[in-house]
């Protein structure tokens, strides 16, 4: 319409908020606010799937031959948008799954190939990530044509599998059974820098000292995967490269052996890229004008793939035929000598000082044309480092081992964040039991529970040490990579027995009690603890008035020493618990962020840790007996009293340290309780306060037992998959 330009310039018809670039969000406004994002993400509302939907069972019918086959095709199905190097998209498709698998890191079991996250920001644009979003786009009619029987996140690692049987190798195996998220994960802390690839410095207390790397992190730079490949912040140096490959593959689980072995394999296949000038490439994914519709850097040099394809910045293949699986990557990296050179996209790399012509790799365009074989710094370090040097030596000699170890230790790379082999899928899935699976051996339901709960309740065991070796057992669960949880009972074994959250001398004291109970039972121990658990719940519910009966199903199973990584359990000892109103010392982060990274691992909503949090402090289990949060005046009933005295209003609330405050009456200023952070918080957010509210009103006692009991047995159940799956 004519003047329409003028009478609405500079107005939107929408407003503007969170959901847009513009406007501030309640985490702008209030950066120090308590952020519970976390505790509502990868709510149903995102899921596209109908409510009924398990892709547990759907992946169960795909036609496994049928999609290897067209996975085997696709391989060689050179698209003209992206084309293959030397015709083969195997290079392509080991790098996606690698980056999908490598992003694990096992102190907090975050990362990984699990959820199919490298779909979405922050991981889809990483630069460690260029052009795989061409690799996810060429999967695509794949996915199509299998659906919902098959999720990304299987895909992408089905497809690194079968990328490398393409090229000679035999793999170990396949599980199934990793199911998509839709929306960026919040949890996964990546760093604190605010710039990508900004240096390392900023993540090391000493960064001579690659052990101290702050914790959960284990890639050296915002945006890698693992490590620099031209040295520490852009410094070639092999050794010292090493020692940084040592703390972040070890951080990945992976010892040694693995370490080299991957780092190996995973260059035997494929080249980098760095043919042309990486400042022109156009913003990433994320970042990308809507007409890229979902792919990134754009390269507006040429065709910007094929031979001028960049993405690493360094440039070539690190093997003479680097489409077959064989060990000519350990023989290019023993008989040559070499020398740093730049890329041809700036990057530093290693080159041959002298090589014979039939020994280079052609071109990815036209075999008559050969160039120079490269290795990156993290592959010097392999001849470099004494241990790695002596580890590669072996490989070298014997190619039979290098690629059982290989294969071994990608299999353990793409299905650590799987969870015990029980999760496992499919027709490829190995037998053997491999101890980082955690295995459990099967356990018996067939034993009278109601007898082993009688003689557990005569047993002479308080509420307060029923209830809490339960939830000590259990707590450990984590979701990120299904790893803990009270299934094994290896809470009465090394280290976990030892661990200071764990109280070891109440712990010892409660399991020898037990373990003849359960086994006058046939039970196993497990079960035995859990029961009792179960047991003190429903003894404390009956004295606030409420008659219930805690939902425990039998079956659990116990593991033995020799079925236990001791080294590997280390990564899940508890060094806080809220629930437990403890502390094992004094932190920068504060104990209610602890409290809410805790609450996420396990898999619990804002409502049920706040449900589980209020009950724990009434039922005598605060870690050392303390009172702190104990609000009320008859401990070991599940009473709703710990909501009821945190609103109440005649009550004031003083800071007497860093992580302890006082509870006073308004009119007397008599000290009624002691309080710390993850009490009050309670009281102080105005979320987590609506939710205490409800539980505080006077209608409401028996509405917070029942939620605090399906809370419970949600904890206690977490990692029953053969009962859930």
């Amino acid at each position: 319409m004519q003047g329409m330009e003028n009478s609405s310039a500079g107005k939107c018809p929408v407003m503007h908020g969170g959901h847009t670039s513009v406007g501030k969000s309640n985490m702008d406004w209030w950066p120090n606010a308590l952020n519970l994002d976390i505790l509502h993400q990868h709510d149903t509302k995102t899921n596209p799937m109908d409510p009924d939907f398990n892709y547990r069972e759907a992946v169960k019918t795909i036609d496994f031959e049928a999609l290897k086959k067209d996975l085997h095709v696709l391989m060689h199905d050179s698209q003209e948008w992206w084309p293959a190097d030397w015709g083969t998209y195997a290079g392509f498709m080991i790098r996606m799954a690698w980056h999908s698998a490598g992003s694990y890191r096992s102190a907090d079991g975050r990362g990984g190939a699990n959820t199919g996250n490298q779909r979405f920001a922050p991981l889809n644009s990483w630069p460690d990530n260029v052009s795989l979003d061409k690799a996810r786009r060429l999967l695509w009619p794949i996915k199509k044509k299998y659906g919902n029987k098959l999720s990304w996140a299987d895909l992408f690692i089905l497809a690194g599998n079968i990328a490398y049987e393409s090229t000679g190798l035999k793999t170990f195996g396949f599980g199934f059974g990793r199911e998509d998220i839709w929306h960026p994960e919040k949890d996964t802390y990546w760093g604190s820098e605010t710039q990508w690839l900004a240096p390392s410095d900023g993540r090391y207390a000493d960064l001579q000292n690659p052990a101290t790397m702050e914790n959960p992190l284990a890639a050296v730079q915002m945006g890698l995967i693992y490590v620099n490949p031209q040295g520490v912040n852009d410094q070639p140096d092999p050794v010292r490269t090493a020692a940084h490959i040592r703390e972040t593959f070890a951080r990945m689980a992976m010892n040694d052996e693995e370490t080299v072995a991957l780092t190996a394999g995973g260059h035997t296949i494929g080249k980098c890229h760095g043919n042309g000038d990486a400042s022109k490439l156009g913003p990433e994914p994320e970042g990308a004008d809507i007409h890229e519709q979902g792919l990134g850097w754009h390269n507006p040099d040429g065709k910007g793939c094929g031979r001028q394809t960049v993405s690493s910045g360094i440039e070539g293949a690190w093997t003479t035929h680097p489409t077959k699986w064989d060990n000519g990557y350990f023989t290019m990296l023993f008989n040559h000598e070499w020398e740093l050179k730049k890329s041809p996209a700036g990057a530093w790399q290693w080159e041959p000082v002298s090589i014979r012509e039939e020994d280079k790799p052609v071109d990815v365009e036209d075999p008559s044309i050969r160039y120079n074989p490269i290795m990156t710094d993290a592959d010097m370090a392999m001849i470099k480092d004494p241990i790695y040097r002596e580890i590669s030596a072996r490989f070298l000699n014997d190619h039979a081992y290098f690629s059982e170890i290989f294969a071994r230790a990608w299999f353990k790379l793409t299905h650590r964040d799987m969870g015990p082999k029980v999760r496992y899928i499919g027709p490829e899935v190995p037998v053997e039991d491999l101890i980082w699976q955690d295995p459990v051996p099967a356990g018996s339901a067939q034993y009278d529970v109601a007898a082993l709960k009688a003689n557990i309740a005569a047993s002479g065991l308080s509420n307060g040490d029923l209830i809490a070796t339960a939830w000590d057992s259990a707590r450990t669960f984590r979701y990120s990579d299904m790893r803990g949880g009270a299934n094994g009972a290896r809470i009465r074994l090394a280290p976990q027995k030892d661990w200071a959250g764990n109280e070891p001398v109440r712990l010892a004291r409660v399991i020898s009690v037990l373990e003849p109970l359960a086994a006058a039972a046939g039970a196993s121990v497990a079960d035995a603890i859990i029961l009792a658990g179960n047991l003190g719940i429903e003894k404390a519910a009956a004295a606030a008035g409420v008659s219930v009966n805690v939902p425990f199903t039998a079956g659990r199973g116990d593991a033995t020493a020799e079925q236990t990584d001791a080294e590997s359990f280390d990564v899940l000892e508890p060094i806080h618990d809220g629930f437990r109103n403890w502390l094992k010392k004094d932190y920068a982060t504060s104990a209610e962020e602890l409290l809410l990274d805790r609450a996420q691992l396990m898999g619990l909503s804002a409502r049920e840790m706040t449900c589980l949090l209020g009950g724990l402090r009434m039922l005598g289990t605060n870690h050392g007996g303390t009172k702190y949060g104990v609000f009320t005046g008859r401990e070991g009933t599940l009473s709703t009293d710990f909501f009821v005295n945190l609103t109440d209003m005649a009550n004031r609330w003083e800071p007497v340290g860093r992580n302890l405050y006082e509870v006073r009456d308004r009119k007397t200023g008599n000290v009624k309780w002691m309080a710390t952070r993850v009490d009050l918080v309670f009281g102080s957010n105005s979320i987590l306060r609506a939710y205490a509210e409800v539980y505080a009103q006077d209608d409401n006692q028996e509405k917070f037992v029942h939620d605090f009991v399906s809370a419970w047995a949600k904890v206690m159940n977490a990692d029953r998959f053969d009962v859930i799956g």
